[in-house]
């Protein structure tokens, strides 16, 4: 027997864009803020990266009224600066994944959440529940979008990360329901992003134009810019133009009573793409027994079909695509190269005669039997021997654990600086949001 119709999705994300703070779940709360210093700790690590680098010097020449700041120096507007410190916090491929609807919440939302935050005044706490909202709205809409969307060739971090940036602006701008309503329109027509950029630059600036279009359309509809009633399931809406197989109303995922979607985000504590972590994890236990490449005759590596059109490189050409390649990856965890640390992602890497010798032992293969977040493999060693290996990324870690080992990867891409960053994030009940941002300018 079904339940009562559910609501339009357009409705649902107006009434949690309204949500006071004090009805927002203390487990989402906790895990925005782990994502918050994870975000800041990727973005200050790729400061220097090319990337970034060359967004800061292109977007910064443009000039505009300096409100909010840039991660590695200066200030810019708040669309300027959410498209860049987007980018930025992006381009080491470092930062947390829902697998819900396989997307980046932390770089596509947090920079909106920051400019808007700064330009406006609010508290780091302000910015942090706004940030949840938003990272919520983002899950919710790309599982409303279902596994078509993702698979037919969008990137989910830029297209629903879009839409969850937009009611983060919106929030802080204070939208009132009809004004929000209208930013949730315009940015119909403005969330883009395709997945054929992954190994490019083309990936990180996914994410910073999510955070920019979602300053944009908050600021405009704030301006009075009117938009359609329903830019999401409206007819020739966002939905039923950008999926083959939206999710229906009696299929759709609602979050228990008290508790968040996004509460379920996953971080990588690989500097590569998160569809490969569960092969790295199998194969790190092997790895852990003393075995090598060397020792390695074959691997047939299982993996969820989707992931074959996104990290299946066979032969990488640069370190960026490295990232997305099984085989190479495979290799590197056998050869000890360090797949967390994000100087291993080199072009020489990707030119090493060894590791590509390696990869042509590697075989994957589609198994719809297992989500997103599993791999098997069948490793055959070189004396007969086959192990059978296995990893699921769902697996619960205590909040405790997962804490330290962010503070261990933290520790190793800042130093002593992520010491600084975690204090902050202690204390951000006592601090505003341009407190944030002076943390962030100093590369």
């Amino acid at each position: 027997m079904s339940g009562p119709a559910l609501p339009p999705a357009i409705d649902r994300l107006l009434d949690l864009a309204a949500l006071p703070a004090m009805a927002l779940p203390a487990a989402g709360r906790r895990m925005a803020r782990i994502s918050l210093f994870d975000w800041m700790v990727c973005g200050l690590a790729g400061a220097d990266e090319p990337v970034s680098v060359r967004l800061r010097a292109a977007i910064g020449a443009e000039g505009g009224h300096p409100v909010a700041s840039i991660i590695g120096g200066g200030a810019m507007p708040a669309r300027a600066a959410a498209l860049v410190n987007g980018a930025t916090s992006h381009a080491l491929d470092y930062d947390d994944t829902h697998f819900g609807h396989v997307g980046h919440p932390s770089v596509a939302i947090f920079p909106a959440a920051l400019a808007v935050a700064e330009e406006v005044g609010a508290g780091a706490a302000e910015m942090v529940d706004a940030f949840l909202i938003g990272a919520e709205a983002s899950v919710r809409i790309g599982m409303l979008l279902g596994a078509a969307h993702y698979n037919r060739g969008f990137h989910q971090t830029a297209t629903a990360g879009a839409f969850g940036a937009t009611l983060a602006a919106g929030r802080l701008y204070g939208l009132p329901h009809g004004q929000m309503r209208a930013a949730i329109g315009l940015c119909a027509s403005r969330a883009s992003g395709l997945k054929l950029q992954f190994g490019t630059m083309g990936k990180p600036l996914n994410a910073g134009i999510a955070a920019s279009n979602g300053v944009e359309c908050a600021m405009l509809a704030q301006a009075g810019l009117s938009a359609t009633a329903d830019g999401l399931e409206g007819e020739q809406g966002f939905v039923p133009t950008h999926s083959d197989a939206p999710v229906t109303a009696g299929d759709r995922h609602e979050p228990l009573p008290g508790r968040f979607l996004f509460e379920d985000v996953r971080y990588k504590l690989h500097a590569c793409c998160h569809g490969t972590h569960a092969m790295i994890e199998a194969l790190a236990g092997l790895a852990a027994q003393g075995l090598t490449a060397a020792d390695v005759a074959a691997i047939r590596l299982r993996t969820n079909p989707r992931w074959l059109r996104v990290c299946d490189i066979k032969a990488p050409r640069s370190g960026l695509e490295i990232k997305f390649s099984y085989a190479w990856l495979a290799g590197m965890v056998l050869s000890g190269i360090p797949t967390a640390a994000e100087t291993a992602y080199t072009d020489a890497c990707a030119a090493d005669p060894a590791l590509a010798a390696f990869a042509r032992r590697v075989e994957v293969c589609g198994d719809a039997d297992l989500s997103d977040m599993q791999a098997a493999a069948e490793v055959t060693l070189t004396d007969g021997r086959v192990r059978i290996l296995a990893h699921d990324l769902a697996m619960n870690v205590p909040l405790a654990v997962l804490e330290a080992n962010l503070r261990t990867k933290a520790q190793g891409l800042l130093g002593d600086r992520a010491g600084v960053l975690g204090a902050a994030v202690a204390g951000l009940d006592r601090l505003a949001a341009r407190d944030f941002g002076v943390l962030l300018r100093r590369a």
